[in-house]
């Protein structure tokens, strides 16, 4: 088929009920892909060209201008709040008297969470879409494109478009149908349950108390105690936060069916928050921060009370984000993540595939060890 190709600067060129049409026709899509989460981190200049996040997704339209293929895709100008590491690859090519940034990215900015990349209506949109990729990619003569957490199938896919694969680690919980939180924690091993009931206690005796609130019922109060919170541990950590009040509004506003706050109180004060997103059946934890240190707080507001609300909602799974054996202590268990590259410069090309040959012989015998320490009984 013949197919217009579009390359957009701002979601506003395509619209909201174009772009989330195309979304809900995917497989599994997932929240960050809506139109109200994207809007939300350009609108708020989170990810914005001033952030070193220049949108260019590629779009495909029929001969009825019916938006069949789009592509999310971002000129990077830096590798923050991708969370898939390519730090040295850029320091190779300074070495070497190369420029390695501007590069191309196809990604959810500053959310590492599995989900259609290459989003189409059927095989052959989709297809066509790979296509104008790949001459998008030589066109504007940037050193390299990379695509950041697509399923399995699109890796596959992208593989055999000629893109170089790279796998790393989550970990997630799955939920087997626990009638509550101790039918979970009766699963587990005799110490990591103890563990964790030790934990909970250590907030509980603490007197800090937990209140759940849905988007909905989320006052502007709340979201500024959040964002607080949220700055002040990027702080701590010396680290400039990426996110803003703005974009935090932004989703509660839009989105609110699709998130869950979780706020730590002691005498009557906010000293720590938690902000998960989810839909029916997927649980994605994302942002936590503190104004006051409480010993076992983080694990209680991020991982105990986003469990026990996907255990009464019937959410089957909590993806736990980036990176963390933590967590699989806690009930967690190793997960495969995707991810695919192409260099246009073929001596680093060539050393890159070499290095990810390597590498995933070492993903692969760790993922192994980690399933040798499955948490749960035998």
């Amino acid at each position: 088929m013949n197919y217009r190709t579009h390359i957009v600067s701002s979601l506003d060129e395509i619209g909201q009920a174009a772009w989330d049409d195309l979304v809900a026709a995917q497989d599994k899509p997932n929240p960050f892909l809506s139109y109200a989460f994207l809007h939300a981190l350009h609108a708020s200049g989170s990810a914005a060209p001033d952030a070193g996040w220049q949108p260019q997704f590629l779009t495909l339209f029929d001969g009825d201008d019916l938006l069949v293929a789009a592509l999310p895709l971002y000129v990077k100008y830096h590798s923050y709040g991708e969370y898939v590491f390519d730090w040295a690859w850029a320091e190779a090519y300074e070495r070497n008297g190369l420029d390695y940034y501007p590069k191309l990215l196809s990604a959810i900015p500053f959310t590492p969470v599995t989900g259609p990349r290459l989003l189409a209506r059927d095989a052959t949109a989709r297809a066509a879409l790979v296509q104008v990729m790949k001459k998008t990619q030589k066109a504007t003569k940037v050193s390299s494109l990379h695509i950041l957490y697509p399923p399995e199938s699109e890796a596959k896919q992208l593989e055999a478009a000629g893109y170089m694969l790279r796998s790393g680690v989550q970990f997630h919980w799955i939920n087997q149908d626990y009638a509550d939180f101790d039918a979970f924690l009766a699963t587990l091993e005799t110490k990591k349950r103890k563990n964790i009931r030790a934990e909970r206690r250590k907030v509980a005796e603490a007197g800090v108390l937990l209140r759940r609130v849905r988007g909905a019922q989320a006052t502007e109060a709340d979201w500024r105690l959040f964002n607080r919170c949220y700055r002040h541990t990027y702080a701590a950590h010396h680290s400039t936060p990426y996110l803003n009040l703005d974009f935090f509004k932004r989703i509660g506003a839009t989105m609110p069916d699709n998130i869950l706050l979780v706020i730590a109180e002691r005498d009557g004060q906010p000293i720590a928050a938690s902000l998960v997103i989810h839909n029916e059946d997927t649980l994605f934890g994302r942002y936590w921060g503190e104004l006051e240190h409480v010993p076992c707080l983080h694990f209680e507001a991020s991982y105990y009370q986003p469990l026990e609300f996907c255990i009464e909602h019937g959410i089957k799974v909590f993806e736990g984000g980036a990176q963390g054996e933590h967590k699989m202590a806690r009930g967690f268990l190793p997960t495969r993540t995707w991810s695919a590259h192409w260099l246009a410069q073929p001596a680093f090309a060539d050393a890159v595939a070499h290095f990810l040959e390597r590498e995933s012989g070492g993903i692969e015998q760790y993922i192994d060890e980690l399933n040798d320490r499955n948490p749960f009984k035998g």
